[in-house]
């Protein structure tokens, strides 16, 4: 055999060969510390790249620099060392997604941390999602119902708003935001309960108010609590907004709470800081402002062309000390449509759910309601407002006129009427009858201190002998001339047997 011969024989060998090469991007750690890691070597590496590290643990790059990157472990960072080796995976951040997750209480990376199946699903949506642009939206014009009545009348919220829930510690945000949530059943809305930083007791409360109240069948529960890595906080809200968008393509309503962006601020800066990110105002890093508008921008009310889904969005803001001009309280008020601003004097009087009417607003504004419900509530705000100025007068003398006493003892009959228990929200049907008889001079003599019990009394009595004219109400969605005869009649038949 000649030597030719076996040189062309090799040659064809060589040509036919076929090799199974993979290429791996690796890099070295540099330094590790406080759930975050900066590493060489991976020049060609993405923003929110995920990173998986020798020990299994897994990575976010945010820091893309000229001769480092820094990322954070999602999880347990203590077992990764200096001088390790890191390798990208060429994917941007995600979660799993799917119908399997309603009912279940997950963790920021999509995984089950209530005991029960894990979720398993092949579909995987981004964390961090662009917006849908303008043309893809629709001017918010349907309700989402609170079942709080002071909110619902007066600061009126629709699906594809955002909301802003703001005020002191203690003062009843997350009862708002809870109670929204189970006024939803049958409402044919999915809920996500997104809770940043927060106490794992206080989670497991209201999930068992939620499955008490029949909620949790709507309901996703979201939770970065308080004793998970800083990184869990920040990823948490991202992870509920890529959840609701999983359900909004499917042309689904979605309502999303953020309980609270103040705790992710603070996550988001701890990460900042300790990447070396240069502090600005309160420490916080330069793109703070964008940390939360491209998160809640998110919510929208897509046209039906492209779907006709919806994101509601439930930001909740924990103010110190009544101080919305801080940084983030006035960041997020900027960013959403309205905010509702609970205050911790009115809370302490016992005025519950205690909303300052002057300074919350909705930006949507009545187009977000049931003609009936604009036609009864009109007369409320100013009442209040009336009842506000003149109060500061009625206090230095008692020398009054006729009018003004009258102005008066509408606005605390007013102020009485919507103080409402905590998980017990009402049907806009109910609500739409209660304030007519309000602020039509019904309830005027009925004795401030027999309000609540007035209330609950006539409903009772609605729901049993006056069915039809709340039918009436809900089917249509106005409240006719023909049914204010009917239920002007109805007022008076039951004020005869309530006085009796």
């Amino acid at each position: 055999m000649s030597k030719d011969y076996i040189i062309e024989q090799l040659k064809k060998q060589i040509v036919d060969a076929e090799i199974d090469t993979q290429t791996e991007r690796v890099g070295t750690v540099l330094e590790v510390g406080d759930g975050v890691v900066r590493m060489d070597g991976l020049s060609d590496v993405m923003a929110s790249e995920m990173l998986t590290f020798s020990n299994g643990a897994v990575g976010v790059a945010l820091n893309l620099e000229e001769d480092q990157v820094g990322a954070m472990v999602l999880g347990d960072y203590t077992g990764i060392k200096e001088g390790e080796e890191v390798r990208s995976t060429g994917k941007i951040l995600s979660i799993p997604v799917t119908e399997k997750m309603i009912g279940r209480v997950i963790d920021p990376l999509g995984d089950a941390i209530d005991g029960k199946e894990d979720i398993v699903s092949d579909k995987r949506y981004p964390i961090e999602n662009l917006a849908p642009g303008v043309i893809e939206r629709k001017s918010v014009h349907e309700p989402v119902q609170t079942g709080i009545k002071s909110i619902d009348s007066m600061i009126p919220i629709g699906r594809g708003q955002r909301e802003l829930i703001i005020g002191d510690r203690q003062v009843g945000k997350t009862a708002i935001a809870i109670d929204t949530i189970i006024n939803q059943k049958g409402q044919d809305m999915i809920c996500i309960y997104v809770a940043i930083g927060q106490k794992e007791s206080k989670v497991a409360r209201i999930m068992g108010e939620l499955e008490k109240q029949g909620a949790m069948d709507h309901t996703i529960i979201v939770v970065a609590g308080a004793s998970d890595p800083a990184a869990f906080s920040f990823m948490a809200p991202y992870a509920g907004a890529a959840i609701s968008e999983y359900f909004m393509d499917q042309g689904k309503d979605v309502l999303v709470v953020y309980d609270d962006l103040s705790k992710h601020a603070w996550a988001y800066r701890q990460i900042s800081l300790i990447l070396k990110r240069p502090p600005g105002r309160e420490a916080y890093p330069g793109d703070i402002f964008y940390l939360h508008s491209r998160l809640l921008e998110r919510a929208a009310k897509r046209d039906e062309k492209y779907g006709g889904g919806s994101v509601t969005a439930l930001p909740i803001i924990e103010t110190q000390a009544g101080d919305v001009s801080a940084y983030i309280p006035t960041n997020v008020i900027s960013i959403t449509d309205g905010q509702i601003y609970l205050e911790s004097d009115l809370f302490n009087k016992g005025i519950r759910p205690a909303l300052n009417v002057g300074l919350s607003v909705s930006r949507v504004g009545s187009s977000a309601q049931t003609k009936a419900m604009k036609k009864v509530s009109g007369q409320l705000r100013l009442d209040l407002a009336q009842f506000r100025e003149l109060e500061a007068f009625a206090q230095f003398g008692s020398d009054l006129d006729e009018q003004t006493r009258a102005q008066i003892e509408r606005g605390q009959r007013t102020i009485e009427l919507l103080k409402q228990n905590q998980y017990a929200p009402m049907l806009v049907e109910e609500q739409t009858v209660v304030l007519y008889a309000l602020t039509n001079g019904f309830m005027d003599d009925v004795a401030i201190e027999d309000i609540s019990n007035w209330e609950d009394e006539f409903r009772k009595y609605m729901r049993l002998q006056q069915k039809d004219i709340l039918d009436a109400i809900v089917d249509s969605g106005e409240i006719s001339d023909e049914t204010v005869e009917k239920l002007e009649v109805a007022i008076k038949d039951f004020k005869d047997t309530f006085s009796e």
